[in-house]
């Protein structure tokens, strides 16, 4: 599972054996690789939505990718591009934090599913008001 907290990125899983008993859990803040390829095969890659007349220029957009994915000024600049074609994609929450962030600075950005997923998620109250709780995207 990934989640949004604390205004950042966390990932859990946990197994355990139905025979023994024996229980086993991991996570941390970077997810591993072979764990972000799994969440994608069984969910499928969200797409970063962006519109408005605050995307004209892509300014914007490559301070916030930049800012967020802490990127060199030519990763942002590709980046953004891509946010602004229309052909960025990750987990769910990879993509909702982005969108979070480029919303705070005025441009209309969307996290969207493909289609036929399960769309029940976990909503946490907003920072700033008594949050702090974790959310479950995906």
């Amino acid at each position: 599972m990934q989640v949004l907290a604390g205004g950042g990125l966390r990932w859990d899983v946990e197994s355990a054996c139905a025979v023994c008993g024996f229980a086993l859990a991991a996570c941390g803040g970077d997810m591993p690789d072979a764990r972000r390829r799994q969440m994608l095969a069984e969910h499928g890659p969200t797409r970063l939505e962006v519109s408005g007349p605050s995307t004209q220029d892509g300014v914007t957009v490559m301070r916030v990718v930049r800012a967020e994915l802490g990127v060199d000024l030519a990763g942002a600049k590709a980046v953004a591009r891509r946010v602004l074609n229309g052909g960025y994609s990750g987990t769910y929450p990879e993509v909702e934090l982005l969108a979070r962030a480029l919303r705070a600075c005025g441009i209309n950005a969307s996290a969207v599913r493909p289609e036929g997923l399960d769309a029940e998620l976990w909503r946490a109250t907003p920072r700033g008001q008594g949050g702090g709780q974790n959310e479950r995207l995906g």
